[in-house]
């Protein structure tokens, strides 16, 4: 069978998106919610490609916005539930969002004391982010229960404290994890917060959990969140950003020269610092079609970005026949985290966004100009 990326009318580079793999993944998500009860809504942080919102909200309740442009786009392309989080918030943002969120969770005492009855006032249902501290993320930079975090509440800050109008609470310690993490860290939840999930008309357990990877045990999850509604009578909230988007689609890149320093290097016309950042600050190795690791095929090349940053490289990787420029380099799954985290830095040319539809045929959904650049600069 061909791989309908390498086509033509795609150009290079390019984050294409396969409408038939995200809507297999919404597919999954709905069954989610149809046996379990539970409510899906899009983290924008994860994936935020709103070309893709009227198929996505045909399958999620609404979105969770990481800031006020985020809850504005939520609130005008997806047209359903807005639901907010922030570490802090200022006075302008919260003026910015009570008009247009349905939820809002604090990540502190001290801001819902601050913006309370503002809060109430404005008929926006308020909750409380609490950090279970118990650890499940592998890698520190994306572990929110890491000591010393920022994010959550403790539970011995909640000690006689009054928490009228408080109708959530928000957990997030998950980073593309299984059922099995979430079920350790639910007993962590319980076990701190338990008498005050009793109280609760809502419960949101953040994201990470990829159940649209492949071995990922969906009815362990539905037995956990099922559990979890019985016990406690509340609403629970899921907000996944990477499983809506896994395996949706890759950025197709090309090889534009080939130098010999210490070995080939293949020097590509995307940039690992400007379009896939995670590469250096994880780090993270990604799947390339058709490569292997270095020294498996007869071609092994270290691939780098098309930046003035000398450490803008991807990495080795080999291949089953030499590279020449204008050969196409997929690297795979780069629909989530990895498209909304680009930047214009060095003027390096940008991805274009397109969509794979269902029928084969490909829309061109965005090109990136100058004047996009220029625009972000004054």
């Amino acid at each position: 069978m061909a791989n309908p990326y390498i086509n033509s009318a795609i150009p290079s580079p390019c984050y294409v998106c396969d409408e038939a793999a995200l809507e297999r993944n919404l597919q999954l998500m709905k069954r989610v919610q149809e046996e379990s009860g539970a409510h899906i809504i899009l983290a924008l942080k994860g994936f935020s490609m709103w070309s893709t919102f009227p198929l996505v909200r045909e399958y999620l309740r609404g979105c969770t916005a990481s800031s006020v442009w985020e809850a504005r786009l939520a609130a005008e392309e997806f047209s359903r539930e807005v639901h907010a989080y922030a570490p802090a918030y200022k006075q302008t943002d919260i003026d910015a969002l009570l008009p247009i969120v349905h939820h809002i969770s604090f990540n502190s005492l001290s801001q819902w004391q601050r913006y309370r009855e503002q809060t109430v006032a404005a008929g926006v249902s308020a909750g409380l982010r609490v950090n279970p501290e118990h650890q499940e993320a592998e890698t520190e930079l994306y572990d929110p229960s890491a000591p010393g975090s920022r994010l959550g509440i403790r539970a011995s800050e909640l000690n006689g404290i009054d928490l009228t109008g408080i109708e959530g609470l928000h957990v997030h310690n998950l980073c593309e994890c299984d059922s099995y993490a979430l079920e350790r860290t639910l007993e962590a939840v319980e076990s701190k917060f338990g008498d005050l999930l009793h109280k609760m008309k809502w419960l949101n357990l953040g994201g990470g959990h990829l159940m649209t990877r492949q071995g990922y045990d969906v009815e362990h999850l539905i037995a956990q969140l099922k559990r979890l509604q019985d016990t406690y009578d509340l609403q629970v909230i899921l907000e996944p950003g990477s499983a809506v988007a896994w395996q949706t689609g890759p950025l197709i890149a090309e090889v534009v020269d080939i130098i010999e320093n210490e070995g080939q290097i293949a020097l590509l016309d995307i940039s690992a610092t400007a379009h896939m950042p995670d590469v250096l600050e994880m780090p993270y190795r990604p799947t390339i079609t058709g490569a292997r690791e270095p020294g498996v095929l007869p071609h092994t090349y270290k691939l780098g970005g098309n930046s003035c940053l000398a450490g803008d490289v991807i990495g080795l990787y080999s291949f089953a026949e030499p590279l020449k420029p204008g050969d196409r380099v997929i690297f795979e799954d780069m629909m989530h985290y990895t498209m909304v985290k680009t930047s214009f830095f060095n003027g390096v040319e940008h991805p274009s966004i397109g969509i794979l539809r269902r029928n084969g045929n490909f829309d061109l959904i965005r090109k990136f100009s100058y004047e996009d650049f220029r625009g972000r600069l004054s």
